[in-house]
């Protein structure tokens, strides 16, 4: 059970009631994560404003979503595997190489330089070393998308901490975490 309440579009602040028709339109359905932030408008719209942004950007889906099972399996986050699972199989990852992201794993060595980062990012809270930005460079990234996947994590750490701090309940098909198997 969620230890906080999650708003259906009729039970939310106006402002939050624009945005949550706008993640049904996406979705074709309201994830909970998103009933949950509903209850605070302003933070609904930065979340939903950061997906929208990201999802314009550089950053691949695909790799966007390899990014995000990488950081939600980090963080023990069943509700952000379960989602970016299957939006990572709608962006064109089979689900082996969703398997072997949630592990911070790929064959594809540019995808592997990436993940190595975002997962560096997380376990070391942004400590990052001299070398690391450069062994993006090195594997083809740019400046850019370096930024742009710092910000991926980002938004996975909000994503993640919401939904595990406030026990939101998953409504995409569970997928079990690597560190659990």
């Amino acid at each position: 059970m969620s230890r906080i309440p999650l708003l259906a579009s009729a039970q939310a602040a106006a402002p939050a009631q624009a945005v949550l028709q706008q993640v049904h339109q996406a979705f074709g359905a309201t994830p909970n994560m998103f009933k949950a932030v509903a209850n605070s408008p302003a933070a609904l719209q930065q979340m939903w404003a950061a997906f929208g942004a990201l999802g314009g950007g550089v950053i691949p889906a695909k790799l966007a979503e390899q990014i995000a099972v990488a950081v939600a399996d980090a963080n023990a986050c069943h509700y952000c595997l379960a989602a970016h699972t299957a939006l990572g199989r709608k962006a064109g990852a089979t689900a082996e190489e969703m398997a072997a992201a949630q592990g911070g794993e790929s064959a594809d060595a540019r995808t592997q330089a990436a993940l190595n980062f975002a997962l560096k990012l997380v376990r070391e809270r942004g400590q990052l070393s001299d070398g690391d930005v450069p062994a993006l460079r090195a594997a083809g990234f740019s400046d850019g998308e370096v930024v742009e996947i710092l910000a991926h994590v980002a938004l996975n750490l909000f994503t993640n901490y919401v939904n595990v701090a406030f026990a939101v309940p998953v409504d995409f098909p569970q997928i079990k975490l690597k560190r659990d198997a």
